[in-house]
């Protein structure tokens, strides 16, 4: 077995998306600090509402996925087709935006914490242009697993098998085959995580600290993760929660404009002439059952 090194340590950077909404940023700061094919992780996390309440009114996306997970809080989704669907404590929206869609995510509390994460997931060219779609996955399909008396996972996507115990998370989804799992150590433990070795993968750690091969993870923070077959960790006093996510590695160009993802400039170009002109959402969007 050969343990996943550290290659780069990525602090959360403060910073607004939206209507204002604070947040902090680790991958997706600038290109240059992505992972293919992951894009973007933004975690937010605030007792005030004045830091959330503007939300994210209505916006475009092509080209890429995106992953809300909601720890804290009520949000309320809606898309140009007129549908709607609530994020709660635990919930997950796995959002294929393809060709185009225009949606909001606002929060329905005017007190109170709200706090989770959005992850933005690269499509193949050959998938970017599909009808777009999207899911709604309730807390109770993605139930805690205590595989021992240390270790908690939350399996979103994929599967892992850790400590004899194989989990599997709802959505399995194809192109990059991704993996995405939220996982709790106790306390001063270590833990041995396998991982494919076709995956690229990094963590991101929200409570607590951890150290991989001797090198130190804070609180709010990414670590990009070389090749191997599994992770090792260890935790410290406080013990650690975070987030564990892989894919597999497209190794095409990347070109973004700012909420479109493309493989060329004259496709971003396409882009931008499509939402002028009322068309990028061409095809409509598909809520899939949870």
């Amino acid at each position: 077995m050969t343990s996943r090194p550290i290659t780069r340590v990525i602090a959360g950077m403060n910073t607004s998306d939206g209507a204002g909404v604070k947040l902090r940023r680790t991958l997706g700061q600038s290109q240059l600090a992505r992972m293919d094919p992951f894009l973007m992780l933004d975690e937010f996390s605030s007792d005030n509402a004045d830091d959330y309440i503007a939300g994210f009114p209505s916006h475009p996306h092509r080209g890429f996925e995106t992953v809300t997970y909601m720890l804290d809080g009520h949000m309320l989704h809606e898309d140009h087709m007129g549908n709607r669907g609530d994020l709660r404590p635990g919930d997950v929206q796995w959002m294929t935006c393809g060709r185009g869609i225009i949606h909001s995510e606002m929060p329905q509390q005017k007190e109170g914490r709200m706090r989770g994460f959005q992850l933005w997931l690269n499509l193949p060219a050959k998938d970017k242009m599909q009808p777009a779609a999207y899911r709604d996955v309730p807390a109770a399909t993605m139930p805690w697993h205590s595989v021992d008396e240390h270790i908690r996972i939350k399996m979103i996507a994929g599967n892992l098998t850790i400590n004899n115990t194989s989990l599997q998370g709802p959505i399995q989804a194809g192109g990059t085959e991704p993996v995405y799992a939220d996982i709790e150590i106790a306390a001063n433990q270590q833990a041995i995580i396998p991982l494919p070795v076709s995956h690229n993968a990094f963590i991101y750690v929200f409570e607590g600290t951890l150290s991989s091969a001797g090198k130190a993870v804070p609180q709010h923070a990414a670590a990009l993760l070389g090749s191997g077959d599994n992770l090792q960790v260890t935790t410290g006093d406080e013990g650690a929660r975070f987030l564990l996510i892989a894919g597999k590695p497209l190794n095409e160009p990347v070109v973004q404009y700012g909420p479109f993802v493309m493989n060329s400039a004259a496709e971003i170009e396409q882009a931008l002439r499509d939402y002028r002109d009322g068309t990028l959402t061409n095809g409509g969007v598909t809520a899939l059952g949870a």
